[in-house]
């Protein structure tokens, strides 16, 4: 056979054939089974008719000395027995009827044949002792009347029991018929049943040897080489042996490891050239990264540099500052006259001093050598340092700002430069990128959490408030554009670091009247609390 479908379908074939036989064996022998317990069932039933009608034989026998013992009885007595006995009698005939009468088998009619007529001697004893009771009941004489109620009771029990006996004898012999044939019946099938699954194994133990083993012996084979190039034994190949469908696919099996073949050389030659590719590129990016390693180095130690020369000038400008005002106080010259120029200059000379201080502490950040100084310090006192250094500016664009320090002043655990530095540039930020505004406000306020007490500062604005991608502008080096003004987009990405490091939290959100809002939320030490000093509420710095 040179096709797999041949095969197949006479194993299928098989199989099927083999599953009708059974179960047309199955059948038969359930028929059979059946029949020998319909006609065990039936002649029980008959018996158990046979023992009612014995009883209501008995009944009616009774029911007649009784009848004739005592003249002034009912005759409904007798009249319900023998009714009963007609019934019994009708029962056992309609079941002969049913079993036997209508049966095709021969045997089974003529037995119906030998039992109608003990039946029938039956009727003919009940109608003639029926008779009996009828004449003796006329008798006057007790003693005549009993003599012939005794003789007629003889001649009914002479009359029916031989032939009660006969039919029960005969239901008996049939119940053990059937018991015989069922036992029979078995042994026999069991024969059959043995003889089938003999057959059905060899049929099958041939299927086996011709078609399954040699299959699947094949299929093995080309697993196994499957499983060869599989692992990288691409010369593996097979031979064709048959020209049936294995046949088909051994082939198409040689000619894709034949292709993988070819294509794995052709893809060691093509990874070859892109390691080559990649070596280069990874060199030239190394230097890259090296270059720009080098360019970062000398940004950071240029802001170092320039942070240092420029603090030492301006330290000796504010020594030279302090001592011409000495001077000029020692020459007898009145402090009026060069006293709000020294302040001045010394004011502006400090905060420049603070501006090269904050571009020192940013070039440190940025290269990791930064150290926090923090230390029990007064929120609204940093806060108010912010605002001061802020204010300038704020005047200058003409923008209202606002401290509220409200009720109470909070103790924080901060490095106090660093932490006015990021309001300070918080304030630079929306004074630089908030088109349109007129007010800020820097608010101080505490809540209570289960974690301890806590100071928040708000900066609030009435700008156009931040973008729906608010969460991008922590990125450093990100600031929007639309603001138009100067800037290295560090101001947010720095405010975030040195509030984590303070063990807090900023956030971005929108103030009550659509503007920009930042929340600083730190930690505040013990109930944070602050004893009162003397100022006012508010304080205001700039013009609106």
């Amino acid at each position: 056979m040179r096709s797999l479908r041949i095969r197949f379908a006479l194993l299928l074939g098989g199989t099927a054939l083999l599953a009708l036989l059974a179960a047309a064996g199955v059948l038969w022998s359930i028929r059979l089974t059946e029949n020998v317990i319909d006609r065990t069932l039936a002649a029980q039933h008959r018996l158990e008719l046979l023992s009612e009608l014995s009883g209501r034989l008995a009944q009616y026998g009774f029911a007649a000395i009784e009848s004739v013992g005592n003249p002034d009885a009912p005759p409904e007595a007798l009249s319900v027995t023998r009714d009963r006995v007609d019934q019994a009698l009708n029962h056992v005939d309609d079941a002969l009827s049913n079993g036997m009468a209508t049966s095709t088998n021969l045997e089974d009619r003529i037995q119906y044949i030998a039992r109608t007529r003990p039946l029938a001697n039956v009727r003919a004893a009940r109608a003639m002792l029926d008779r009996q009771v009828t004449l003796v009941r006329r008798e006057t004489d007790p003693d005549r009347r009993k003599t012939a109620m005794q003789g007629a009771l003889n001649a009914f029990g002479a009359m029916t029991g031989p032939p009660l006996s006969l039919l029960v004898e005969a239901e008996r012999r049939s119940m053990i018929a059937g018991s015989e044939a069922a036992r029979t019946l078995t042994h026999r099938l069991t024969a059959v049943a043995l003889a089938v699954v003999g057959l059905a194994l060899a049929f099958v133990a041939v299927l086996y040897r011709s078609v399954t083993r040699p299959t699947l012996a094949r299929i093995e084979e080309i697993r196994r080489a499957a499983g060869a190039v599989g692992s990288g034994a691409l010369g593996t190949r097979l031979s064709v042996e048959t020209r049936d469908e294995l046949g088909l696919l051994v082939a198409n099996f040689n000619r894709m490891a034949a292709r993988l073949a070819r294509r794995e050389g052709r893809l060691a030659a093509d990874r070859a050239a892109l390691e080559d590719t990649v070596q280069a590129r990874t060199a030239d990016l190394r230097a890259a990264n090296e270059r720009l390693e080098m360019v970062d180095r000398s940004r950071r130690r240029f802001f170092a540099d320039v942070s240092h020369e420029l603090r030492t000038p301006l330290t000796v400008i504010l020594g030279e500052c302090d001592l011409a005002q000495r001077s000029a106080e020692r020459a007898g010259g009145r402090p009026g006259d060069y006293g709000p120029v020294f302040v001045t200059i010394r004011k502006r000379a400090q905060r420049l001093k603070r501006r090269v201080e904050d571009l020192l502490r940013v070039a440190r950040s940025e290269s990791g050598q930064i150290e926090l100084d923090r230390r029990a310090v007064s929120a609204v006192a940093v806060l108010g340092d912010a605002v001061d250094g802020a204010g300038s500016e704020a005047a200058r664009r003409r923008v209202e700002l606002v401290l509220e320090p409200g009720d109470h002043d909070i103790e924080i655990s901060a490095d106090p430069e660093w932490l006015r530095q990021v309001v300070e540039s918080l304030i630079d930020n929306a004074l630089r990128h908030a088109t349109g505004l007129t007010r800020i406000v820097v608010s101080l306020n505490g809540r209570d959490t289960p974690q301890g007490h806590r100071a928040l500062v708000t900066i609030d604005d009435d700008g156009p408030g931040f973008p729906e991608e608010g969460d991008g502008l922590f990125e450093r080096f990100r600031r929007e554009a639309r603001s138009g003004e100067a800037g290295f987009g560090i101001g947010l990405a720095l405010a975030r670091w040195v509030v984590e490091r303070h063990d807090g939290r900023i956030s971005l959100g929108r103030a009550e009247h659509g503007g920009a809002r930042v929340i600083l939320d730190l930690p505040a030490l013990d109930d944070g609390v602050v004893p009162e000093q003397d100022g006012a509420g508010h304080e205001r710095l700039g013009a609106a």
